[in-house]
């Protein structure tokens, strides 16, 4: 549920990488509600690279983005696949994915959900499907309700992005489903995080490396970082390169949604804010006044403080004006985890009466 509160947060401002223009927008305080796509910025962002544009044309005020869409129809899918519990199955997923984006999706569709519809139609084998691209695209944490392994989350986490076949994608899926996983079962974020650092090693421990250094140095009050106004701005677009495609002006990969910068970006975040009062709301509200592909960001930031604080820690207004707040809750009451909870917790109710 923090997954999806952070990624609808993020509709007003999501692609728009001038963190100085939405703060402008926003009169230059915190986001406080759910805004529709470029709500205070004409109903347009500035994706560099992409052009100026209404990103999510069939969105308004509380709906999520294309992210939080694709959770949503895993945690259909999932529901739907309860009884009895099994292996999320690719071949299962397609045909409710094929409807979901044949009717009404109304968010913005990727390069690579683009590619991979094509190669369906086109009868390419499931092991076949996607494209190259390195766009962390995380898409399973309603996995988290569904299966009791972290080996188990880890397969659906991977498989959910079956329209990407980059290792770095992947491998973005992956680190932040084990560390959900481990942070719902007692560790600590930052112990999560550099312990699945560790394992994951190469790539994955280098920038968790530098997220942990970007997060000392911007809350060490002799840094220079501590004291800039956009800090959490300042920080992203400095762990990663820009990219050049062409058009206007490179994009800040820091900020955009390859996993180089992504995953820094969303770990970032997490440690900030993973020990402060009001944690989860002051960390998906500073990640969505950053700007750039924020989206992808808040689904990370969402599920692993989502996990931390628990459900209590968002707001109740945003409980409240989520288009899909009890949509989203009762299909999650479906799944197994949450149902048998739920049933040990009636039994132990009757045994004390």
């Amino acid at each position: 549920m923090a997954a999806i509160v952070a990624d609808a947060l993020c509709l007003g401002s999501h692609y728009e990488y001038d963190a100085h223009k939405i703060s402008k927008a926003y009169g230059y305080k915190p986001i406080e509600r759910f805004m529709s796509p470029g709500e205070m910025m004409g109903g347009q962002t500035h994706g560099i690279g992409w052009g100026e544009r209404n990103y999510h044309p069939g969105k308004k005020a509380g709906g999520t983005t294309d992210y939080g869409d694709y959770n949503i129809v895993i945690l259909e899918h999932l529901a739907a696949t309860a009884q009895p519990p099994r292996a999320l199955s690719v071949a299962a997923l397609i045909p409710h994915w094929m409807h979901r984006l044949e009717n009404g999706w109304g968010s913005w569709i990727c390069t690579m959900t683009r590619e991979t519809y094509a190669q369906v139609k086109q009868g390419v084998p499931i092991e076949q499907l996607g494209g190259i691209s390195n766009a962390m695209a995380i898409r399973h944490v309603a996995a988290h309700a569904y299966y009791e392994t972290e080996e188990d989350v880890v397969s659906a986490a991977r498989k959910s992005m079956f329209t990407h076949r980059d290792p770095h994608a992947l491998g973005g899926a992956e680190f932040f489903a084990r560390v959900t996983h481990r942070v719902i079962n007692g560790a600590t974020p930052e112990d999560a995080i550099e312990a699945v650092a560790r394992l994951m090693g190469g790539f994955f421990q280098t920038k968790v490396s530098q997220a942990i250094a970007k997060w000392k140095e911007a809350t060490h009050p002799d840094e220079p970082l501590y004291s800039e106004p956009f800090a959490d701005d300042l920080a992203l677009t400095s762990m990663a390169r820009l990219w050049d495609v062409g058009r206007s002006e490179p994009i800040k990969v820091g900020k955009a949604s390859p996993t180089e910068g992504t995953l820094p970006g969303a770990v970032y975040f997490i440690l900030k804010y993973a020990n402060q009062e009001d944690g989860l709301k002051n960390a998906i509200v500073a990640n969505a006044m950053v700007g750039g592909d924020n989206a992808s960001r808040s689904i990370a930031i969402g599920m692993v403080l989502g996990a931390h604080y628990g459900i209590n820690a968002i707001p109740k207004e945003w409980q409240a004006t989520l288009d899909q707040w009890d949509y989203c809750d009762n299909l999650l009451n479906e799944l197994p985890l949450l149902k048998q909870a739920a049933a040990a917790k009636s039994v132990g109710s009757s045994s004390e009466g």
